[in-house]
C-alpha cells in the first residue's frame, strides 16, 4: 500500500499554492516533479563530487567517474542491460534519433520498410520519415482499433514484407493503452526484423524489464521518471551497438585523432561525444532507486486505481469522452479526454483556475489526432504522490468547465 501523504512530502512542489489553491499536479505524462533524494543526489554531486567525467586522475575526478559510471551500472541492470549496452543521452529523443541515424543510415536503403504505429510519439515517428527522406525507404503504419488498442493483424500484414526494424511505444501517451512488447518482439523477431521500444511513459510505474531484454533497443527519458531533464538512455543490444557509427563527434568518443582521421572508443563511450550529463545521470539513479525502494508494483497499483476512479467518474458525465481502452487495467497512468463543445485549451485553462494542472493540445501525436478527429484532447496524468482527493478536485473543476460553457 502506499502512503500516500509520506510520499507526497517528499515533494517541494506540492508545498507550493496557485493563490490560495493548493495544486493538484495531474501532468506527470509531460514532465514528473522531483522528489527530495532526486535533488539531495543532484545538489551532492554538484557540491561535492563536481569534476568532468573519464578526464581527470584526481580524487575528486575520480569520485565524480565513480558517482557517474556507477549509475550507469545501476540503471542498466534494472532494465537487465550491461554498461556496455546502457548509453546516455539528453534525452528520449536524442535516443531514436541516434538509432535513426546511425543504425538507420548503415542498414537502411531505397526500397526498404521501416514500421511504426498510428499512436506514436512525435519522436517515434519524425526520425524515422528523415530516415525514409535520406535513404528513400518506405514507411508502413500498425493501424489503432475502435477500443484503442495495436491491430495486430495489421502488424502482422507489414511483418510480411519483412521490415528492418519496427518501431512502437510501450504506453501510448495519448490513449494510455499498454502495448504488449514481449509478444510483439516474438513477432517481429519470428520475421528477422529488429524492434524498437519507447519506453518513455511505461518506465515511471511498470517493471520494464521484461520488455527491455525483449526489445533491441529500448529508451526511456529522465525527467518523466522523477528526475532531471537533459538525461534519457537508449538500451541496446550490444553487437548492434558495436557495429554502428557513431552518432555524433567530439571528445571522450574517440580512441585516437591524427591529421588523418580519428579511431573510435570503446562502447558506450563511441556514443558519448562531449562533456556527458553525468549530474544528470547520478540523478537518474537516484530516481530509479527512490522508485524501487516505495515499490513498483505497489506504484502500478496505486496510479491503476486513480484511472479507475477517474474512468468511472468521467462515465457518469455524459459530455465527456474519453479516448483510448474503456478498462484501467489496458492502460498506463492516464485519461485523455474532450468535453463536448468546449476547447481543450479552455478546459485546461479553467481546470487551471482552480490548481489542477493537466495537458491540453495534440500531445506531439499528430496522426493519431487525425485519426481520432480531433485536434487536441486534454489529459490528466498521474504520478505517485496523487491522491483520490485530486481525482476529487479533476472532477469538481470539470463541472466548473460544463456550467461556464452551458450557461
Amino acid at each position: 500500500m502506499i502512503d500516500h501523504a509520506a510520499i507526497a512530502a517528499q515533494f517541494p512542489f506540492l508545498m507550493e499554492t496557485e493563490g490560495d489553491v493548493p495544486i493538484a499536479y495531474l501532468d506527470s505524462g509531460a514532465t514528473a516533479q522531483k522528489p527530495y533524494a532526486v535533488l539531495a543526489a543532484m545538489r551532492d554531486h554538484v557540491a561535492l563530487h563536481n569534476a568532468n567525467v573519464h578526464r581527470g586522475v584526481y580524487p575528486l575526478a575520480v569520485e565524480s567517474d565513480a558517482l557517474f559510471e556507477g549509475a550507469r551500472e545501476r540503471i542498466g541492470a534494472r532494465f537487465g542491460r550491461i554498461p556496455e549496452e546502457t548509453v546516455f543521452t539528453k534525452n528520449a529523443t536524442e535516443a531514436i534519433n541516434l538509432v535513426a541515424h546511425s543504425w538507420g543510415r548503415s542498414n537502411v536503403g531505397e526500397g526498404d520498410l521501416i514500421v511504426t504505429t498510428l499512436m506514436e510519439h512525435h519522436a517515434n515517428i519524425v526520425p524515422w520519415q528523415m530516415l525514409a527522406e535520406a535513404t528513400g525507404c518506405e514507411l508502413g503504419w500498425v493501424e489503432v482499433d475502435a477500443e484503442g488498442q495495436l491491430d495486430l493483424a495489421s502488424l502482422d500484414a507489414l511483418l510480411e514484407r519483412k521490415p528492418k526494424l519496427v518501431a512502437v511505444t510501450h504506453v501510448s501517451n495519448v490513449l494510455g493503452t499498454i502495448n504488449p512488447i514481449e509478444e510483439i518482439a516474438r513477432r517481429v523477431h519470428a520475421a528477422g526484423s529488429l524492434l524498437l521500444v519507447d519506453g518513455c511513459q511505461a518506465a515511471p510505474a511498470m517493471d520494464c524489464r521484461a520488455a527491455a531484454e525483449a526489445a533491441d533497443f529500448y529508451v526511456i527519458t529522465g525527467h518523466k521518471v522523477y528526475a532531471p531533464t537533459g538525461i534519457g538512455v537508449l538500451f541496446g543490444r550490444r553487437d548492434l551497438l558495436a557495429a554502428m557509427p557513431p552518432f555524433m563527434g567530439g571528445g571522450d568518443m574517440i580512441r585516437t585523432v591524427t591529421r588523418e582521421g580519428a579511431t573510435w572508443n570503446d562502447l558506450p563511450f563511441k556514443f558519448e561525444a562531449g562533456t556527458p550529463p553525468f549530474v544528470q545521470a547520478t540523478a537518474l539513479a537516484a530516481a530509479f532507486d527512490w522508485i524501487d525502494d516505495i515499490g513498483i508494483d505497489d506504484i502500478r497499483a496505486h496510479e491503476h486505481g486513480l484511472v479507475e476512479q477517474t474512468l468511472s467518474a468521467f462515465s457518469q458525465m455524459g459530455d465527456i469522452k474519453v479516448f483510448g481502452p474503456a478498462s484501467a487495467d489496458d492502460r498506463g497512468a492516464l485519461v485523455t479526454f474532450a468535453v463536448d463543445g468546449v476547447h481543450p485549451h479552455d478546459v485546461a485553462e479553467i481546470l487551471g483556475r482552480a490548481g489542477v494542472c493537466v495537458r491540453a493540445g495534440h500531445h506531439c501525436a499528430g496522426p493519431l489526432m487525425d485519426e481520432l478527429g480531433v485536434s487536441s484532447t486534454t489529459r490528466a496524468s498521474f504520478a505517485v504522490h496523487n491522491s483520490s482527493e485530486d481525482v476529487d478536485r479533476l472532477v469538481a473543476a470539470l463541472g466548473d468547465v460544463r456550467r461556464i460553457f452551458g450557461d
